[in-house]
């Protein structure tokens, strides 16, 4: 199963004490309101991106393989497409909700206008447990799904993508029962595919691909020799397994990681391709750790947020720098790995004590962006090598840093709050040159 690496714009941010979660869509305005004081917008224009265009809830049932059916109810929140179609993941989730989805959407379309890619934000899903489907009911489900949102999505309307509980598979089926009900083949509506059915090589690893990018050129821009930079990576999944094997690669020390089982610690630096990531044998790393010379068992996981590195890539969830944490964080750059990792109240804490912070709408979007490229290739029916999506994906991710690295310097901000305003800056122009409907 995927676990929101695609386009996924998943967190549960908090208040600014931490004690009581807020709400994604509380959150995703507030972020709008502290971005926009940065820039000189039109506030009816700040006030319209404050609601989604629209959000669509549907009911899907399902028949069970004992015979009996079930009423599942699903959602599309479709924030803004006044840069282009809307983008985002589907997840199959028991906590999804309406408000939830409306949040998220709101911060795709931050993540896709910050790479200046010709997308708004959406999102969706249904309120299911996927571990409690069997495979057949997981289609079944998915089908009809299709099926309820077909009026609303396609490739020039809305393109969603793999998130929590979904995968590749979920989105074959997707397009297979969109397609048939459209009478041909139409691959370009959603992305995530398997390569064979429309999909694009390097779309798994792009997000972790990405994150290293930004790592790397975070620490060139402060200084860093990236020949034994020291990097611990939290959630050894794909975006952190990635991400780790690639820095690894370049040079750096990754001197410890964790999955959900523990965390593994060498200061010489550890052999990321050895160590198996999550998706290779789930809550493996404790056990290399156990047979692996020099190599040792952090007593707590979340021990590995503390550790004395150059850079700390949290891969995880969301939420996990916050109040009570973000005083003992001894990294120097945080590069945001998880979609959320640090709450509003953390990143407060982590700026006054000078600790750099990358926020996730720039270093993870590399799965948004591999999902553009697959776009483009299914809509004009070619297909582009491994080689030339890792090329693409680099110039990308470049362009949009250098993007951010602007306003940093230009403003004196915060990497986060510059992000958001590279980002709000090219909605805002839109929609004012675009103008509004009487």
């Amino acid at each position: 199963m995927s676990t929101g690496t695609a386009d996924s714009a998943e967190n549960r941010p908090a208040t600014n004490d931490d004690a009581d979660p807020e709400s994604a869509l509380a959150t995703a305005r507030r972020q709008l309101e502290h971005a926009a004081v940065h820039l000189d917008v039109d506030p009816g224009v700040i006030e319209r991106l404050k609601h989604p265009t629209t959000v669509h809830r549907v009911a899907v049932p399902l028949e069970r393989d004992d015979g009996s059916v079930e009423v599942f109810t699903g959602y599309r929140a479709q924030h803004d497409d006044v840069r282009g179609p809307y983008k985002g993941g589907l997840r199959f989730h028991p906590e999804v909700s309406e408000e939830e989805c409306v949040g998220l959407s709101m911060w795709m379309t931050w993540k896709c206008a910050v790479m200046d890619l010709p997308f708004g934000g959406g999102k969706g899903g249904i309120v299911a447990d996927p571990k409690r489907l069997s495979d057949g009911e997981r289609e079944r489900l998915t089908r009809r799904f299709a099926e309820e949102l077909r009026p609303f999505v396609g490739p020039k309307k809305d393109i969603p993508a793999p998130d929590m509980g979904t995968d590749a598979q979920t989105m074959a089926w997707f397009m297979d029962a969109y397609s048939m009900q459209e009478g041909e083949t139409i691959p370009g509506v959603v992305t995530g595919k398997p390569p064979v059915v429309g999909g694009t090589e390097g779309r798994e690893e792009a997000p972790g691909r990405s994150v290293a990018i930004v790592a790397r050129e975070a620490a060139d821009y402060y200084g860093y020799d990236l020949d034994g930079l020291t990097v611990a990576v939290q959630g050894y999944g794909s975006v952190g397994a990635n991400a780790a094997r690639l820095l690894d690669d370049w040079g750096a020390d990754v001197v410890s990681v964790s999955d959900t089982g523990g965390a593994v610690y060498d200061p010489d630096g550890l052999d990321t391709h050895a160590v198996p990531s999550f998706a290779e044998e789930p809550n493996a790393v404790t056990e290399f750790g156990s047979d692996a010379p020099g190599v040792d068992l952090l007593d707590d996981g979340s021990d590995i947020l503390e550790l004395d590195v150059d850079v700390l890539v949290p891969a995880a969830v969301g939420n996990v720098l916050t109040a009570d944490n973000a005083t003992d964080v001894r990294a120097d750059v945080v590069v945001e790995g998880a979609n959320g990792p640090t709450t509003f109240a953390a990143d407060e804490i982590l700026a006054e004590r000078g600790i750099h912070v990358i926020p996730d709408i720039l270093a993870n979007a590399g799965g948004v962006t591999a999902s553009y490229f697959e776009w483009l290739q299914d809509i004009n029916r070619r297909t582009w090598t491994l080689e030339q999506v890792r090329t693409e994906l680099e110039s990308e991710m470049l362009s949009a840093w250098d993007d951010v690295r602007r306003e940093v310097e230009a403003r004196d901000v915060t990497w986060r709050d510059a992000a958001y305003v590279v980002a709000l800056g090219r909605i805002a122009e839109a929609k004012s040159v675009r103008g509004l409907w009487p």
